[in-house]
């Protein structure tokens, strides 16, 4: 017996079994000739995921969460105003993340499932000096998917940075930074980067640095400053050792192998796939008459589904659905907490996962007494998949 579930939350994910054997790699020296020529080639494969040439690479010991603390301490100072484009959960902890640096923090915010319009946003921007504004591409608590090209846009005209929380979406969705000229787009590697947790990454346009080295007054977090790391990683990027905090050695091992892999796929069929897969398991949902938290279609994600739970049922069904084999995870928004749940399928993904978690759910949902056709919602995705 395999005796493992599936595992398909939104982060951790599955790992190729590749990655997981670099993971199993003995620990070098982070400053080992073969670990700098590890770490200069991950920054340099960071610029290709992220779809930007000219930004500034940064791979560092930490979470997601770091990775936005490192974004607002390096670009805000007492004073400056901050706009948030609010979409759940992770938008709001932005927004505290740049108030406990002394930003003046203004969120535009829509209702549970929907995001600001682009009206919205441009008539707030309108209204204030903005230093710079958030947005969290796929809000993990939601499943809505934010318009990252369009608020970049306004952003340009504005002259407003623009800082993108793109944890649940970097590698899943399309996201051009170079293209779309973002000026920050962060994430942690253990969504669809496809890295056990660890690493806080993040890539900066060169408007990010000048700002950052024209700032008055010193970053307020020591560990994040990026007078510390940007030396680190323009050292490791020629090929020299250095130091400052020691590097997680392996999970860069692992980070090197799955970004090789990302790009053998290639950019745009990884999105492609995963609208694939997304659209064959949200499929299968509706067949089986469960809602989604996202208002619309074109505001879903494709790295994550949040379906409510159908109506007699509650979140005692999600045990019925492991012991089927697969693990999901709970509500996350605390407005709405226990009324829904969510499901990740983003980096290695494939169909016969998505296939045997829709046959999970069902068998959960039958347990639990809900009246359907059995194997309703497995028809249905399996029609995408052969489309």
């Amino acid at each position: 017996m395999k005796n493992r579930k599936l595992l398909m939350i939104p982060g951790p994910i599955e790992f190729t079994p590749e990655v997981m054997r670099a993971m199993a790699m003995p620990t070098t020296s982070h400053v080992a000739p073969a670990f700098v020529e590890c770490m200069g080639q991950a920054l340099e494969l960071t610029r290709e995921v992220f779809l930007c040439p000219g930004g500034q690479p940064f791979i560092v010991a930490g979470s997601g969460t770091m990775a936005m603390d490192m974004a607002a301490c390096n670009l805000i100072e007492p004073g400056d105003n901050a706009l948030v484009v609010n979409s759940g959960y992770f938008s709001d902890r932005f927004g505290a993340i740049l108030e406990r640096y002394g930003a003046r923090v203004t969120h535009v915010k829509a209702a549970i499932g929907d995001v600001p319009s682009l009206d919205e946003v441009e008539a707030e921007i309108k209204k204030g000096d903005y230093k710079a504004l958030t947005v969290t591409h796929v809000d993990t608590s939601t499943a809505v998917l934010t318009d990252i090209k369009g608020l970049a846009g306004l952003c340009r005209k504005y002259g407003v940075l623009s800082i993108v929380d793109g944890v649940c979406s970097v590698a899943g969705e399309e996201l051009r930074q170079g293209e779309w000229g973002v000026d920050i787009v962060l994430t942690a590697c253990q969504k669809a980067i496809g890295v056990p947790p660890g690493l806080a990454l993040l890539v900066a346009s060169d408007k990010a640095i000048e700002t950052f080295k024209n700032r008055q007054t010193p970053v307020g977090s020591y560990y994040s400053d990026w007078a510390n790391w940007l030396p680190i990683m323009e050292s490791y990027e020629n090929r020299k050792a250095a130091y400052f905090g020691t590097q997680a050695v392996n999970l860069v091992w692992a980070l090197n192998v799955s970004l090789e892999q990302i790009l053998a796929e290639g950019m745009d069929n990884r999105f492609a796939r995963h609208r694939l897969m997304s659209d064959a398991f949200k499929t299968g949902m509706a067949a089986l008459g469960l809602k989604q938290v996202p208002v619309s279609a074109d505001k879903a994600a494709h790295t994550l589904t949040a379906p409510y739970f159908p109506v007699g049922v509650t979140g005692g069904v999600l045990p019925l659905i492991a012991e089927a084999g697969v693990i999901l995870a709970g509500g996350l928004h605390a407005e709405i907490r226990d009324t829904y749940f969510r499901i990740g399928h983003m980096g290695a993904v494939s169909a016969s996962d998505i296939l045997a978690t829709v046959g999970a759910i069902e068998a959960g949902l039958a347990k639990a007494g809900y009246k359907f056709e059995h194997g309703t919602g497995i028809a249905a995705a399996q029609a995408v998949l052969l489309q």
